[in-house]
């Protein structure tokens, strides 16, 4: 699974540019499952068949797409301006490397350089504005022979293993998700799942609210790498979660109230199975659960996470550990509404 984790981090999938994250999952899960069929957003939403026939009880869903750039303008004298796709640090910036458009074109992010910069300018987090990316162009016309307007870019992050059993890569919400459930897909599942692989999640839910309305589950669970925050500096009353201790369950956020049975059988299961888990300290961010829950009549949604480290960042981390006790837990919630049903 971790394999997979790596190569589906590698690919580029900015919101509304998912393709290539699609195209692998599908190739990927084809041979494993009954039905495949990509809606008008772009979600990619799977059929396996169990030993028990159970319709579309039970759905699980991951998003597919990252956290990145968009073209919106080149300067005269050849640099881009863009502005956000999903919520970004703007302090995170200076200097990244990114890759732009179908051609993938290098390019990195610049900005003022410090010594030019005022004492009461270094006090403050630059505007968005201010920011422009390199691409090596010495005049709009070059530039535009290189990039068009629109063109989405997206962070350059090596993935690598570190430390105590981390793993460092770009886009880690929520291609641990999509690694679990293409690493789930694979085994024989005592239901009928629907698999979910939505898009647009880090612009407002976008795609789930779709994907579920044509699914009409009973039962959703959201697979998500949500964040750690637990840096040094960080309050610990302000901490959300921390890496190491296990899968993380939500019982809020800021656009769910998850359905109390369901967490209650995710830390029943956790703790029969002496899996460690913790609970989400913070009610802040919204998964696509918060469009999920709302669709037609009501869905009942649980959330289950891996936590991450720097989530919306170029480089996110993430105990390996972590991801294969979420994916235990979530085999073992599967197997649980498999009997229930």
């Amino acid at each position: 699974m971790i394999e997979r984790l790596k190569q589906l981090c590698s690919l580029s999938g900015v919101s509304s540019f998912e393709d290539a994250v699609r195209d692998y999952l599908l190739q990927q899960a084809a041979p494993h499952v009954d039905a495949t069929r990509v809606d008008a957003m772009g979600n990619l939403i799977l059929l396996k068949k169990g030993t028990k026939p159970t319709g579309n009880k039970l759905m699980l869903c991951a998003h597919m797409d990252e956290v990145g750039l968009m073209v919106r303008s080149i300067t005269e004298d050849g640099y881009l301006k863009f502005v956000c796709v999903g919520g970004i640090d703007r302090r995170v910036l200076l200097g990244k490397q990114v890759r732009i458009g179908e051609k993938a074109v290098p390019g990195v992010i610049g900005l003022k350089a410090i010594h030019m910069t005022t004492a009461e300018e270094r006090k403050k987090v630059p505007k968005l504005e201010d920011y422009y990316i390199d691409i090596g162009a010495d005049s709009r016309e070059e530039a535009e022979t290189l990039v068009e307007l629109g063109d989405p870019c997206v962070f350059v992050s090596d993935c690598v293993e570190f430390g105590d059993g981390f793993l460092k890569a770009k886009a880690l919400d929520d291609r641990v998700g999509c690694a679990m459930l293409l690493e789930l897909l694979r085994r024989e599942l005592p239901m009928d799942v629907t698999f979910v692989f939505t898009v647009q999640e880090e612009v407002g839910t976008r795609g789930a609210f779709g994907a579920a309305f044509s699914v009409t589950p009973e039962i959703a669970l959201v697979v998500e790498g949500t964040t750690a925050a637990d840096a040094p500096t960080q309050d610990p009353q302000a901490q959300i979660c921390w890496p190491g201790k296990g899968p993380v369950l939500s019982w809020m956020d800021g656009g769910t109230i998850y359905d109390r049975p369901l967490f209650e059988t995710l830390r029943r299961l956790a703790t029969e199975h002496q899996i460690p888990w913790q609970l989400k300290h913070g009610v802040v961010g919204s998964t696509d659960t918060k469009a999920i829950q709302r669709m037609k009549s009501g869905v009942r949604v649980a959330g289950l996470s891996a936590p991450v480290r720097y989530v919306h960042a170029p480089s996110s981390a993430v105990k390996i550990r972590d991801v294969e006790q979420v994916l235990e837990l979530l085999w073992l919630f599967v197997q649980a509404v498999a009997q229930e049903s």
